[in-house]
């Protein structure tokens, strides 16, 4: 353990350097220029004067990598700066928001867990009968449908024809059923198939014919021998669809104006706002890699082969 986290340890003090850079040079190609919006130049009037004047107080005269390594040197401190537009420090605002995120994105996987786990346990022990066909059909569906489109149907439907539930805001439970819901099921129609799959090659094994041999009931063998043989390709695929999952929260977000920071990125990047793009880019890149070394760290636990393999290497 404490050979994999200390070079875990190595491993996030690169990612993070590469993420600086990378962030901070694309943002700075973007087009645009966060002087001119911060001006309103499209509404009042300003001199070329004034537009240097501010461009020099915020040191975009200096060359990129002089700005780089000052904003890298700030980023040691923890220190993100301040918003272009509010003013505001960029790591209370992210903070600010990333509840509201953490609860949609919990809200959403429980949404997957709940569809994917039924859904996926059922066509495995009912192997091509009906229950398996819906399923199949279902997977295709959300698979093909975006989930934007699916959320404005559900908008339609829940919201403006029945009244049911509200469609924008973040006020309490009832305002994540939606969004959460909206995510949930666009996410859950790859986790079914893989469930499905691997829980049927995990039925064929043959420790699961031994187990019956001993006796072991149907319902022990396939919901704790089965489903745990069945869990490491589901995670590992989690892990690499993380960066899906925060980027499906952000088009959520948007859609239903949820007021997290998905929506607080799409406002800064309308006004150019890179302090605060540039902190939400490289703390959503910490904890995809905090994710993902839980994912990598939990895929042994869960796998046996690998324990046994690492004893034989020694």
């Amino acid at each position: 353990m404490v050979r994999i986290l200390s070079r875990k340890f190595f491993e996030v003090f690169f990612f993070v350097l590469f993420i600086t850079f990378v962030s901070f040079l694309f943002v700075r190609l973007a087009p645009g220029d966060p002087v001119l919006t911060i001006l309103n130049v499209d509404e009042l009037s300003v001199s070329h004067d004034q537009v240097e004047a501010l461009r020099e107080e915020m040191g975009f005269n200096k060359p990129l990598l002089v700005q780089y390594g000052l904003w890298l040197f700030n980023f040691i401190q923890l220190d993100f700066g301040e918003s272009y537009v509010t003013g505001q420090p960029v790591m209370e605002m992210i903070l600010t928001a990333l509840p509201a995120t953490m609860e949609l994105a919990a809200g959403s996987l429980i949404v997957m867990l709940v569809i994917s786990v039924s859904l996926g346990s059922l066509s495995a022990l009912y192997r091509d009968s009906w229950i398996d066909q819906v399923s199949r059909v279902l997977s295709i569906l959300g698979a093909a449908v975006p989930s934007f489109w699916l959320g404005l149907l559900l908008i339609d439907l829940f919201g403006a024809r029945l009244n049911w539930l509200p469609t924008m805001g973040r006020d309490g439970f009832i305002s994540l059923i939606l969004p959460s819901l909206t995510l949930g099921l666009a996410i859950s129609s790859v986790y079914v198939r893989l469930l499905r799959s691997s829980l049927l090659e995990s039925l064929s094994q043959e420790f699961i014919r031994a187990a019956r041999a001993r006796g072991i009931s149907e319902w022990r063998i396939f919901f704790v021998h089965a489903f745990r043989h069945s869990l490491p390709p589901v995670i590992t695929v989690f892990g690499v669809s993380l960066g899906s999952l925060i980027g499906g929260v952000v088009v959520i977000e948007v859609l239903f104006s949820y007021p997290g920071t998905g929506k607080l990125v799409v406002d800064a990047i309308r006004q150019r706002d890179y302090p605060l793009i540039q902190g939400y880019i490289l703390i959503m890149a910490v904890i995809v890699f905090i994710v993902n070394t839980v994912v990598d760290i939990s895929y042994r636990y869960l796998n046996p082969e690998m324990k046994l393999k690492e004893r034989e290497n020694r």
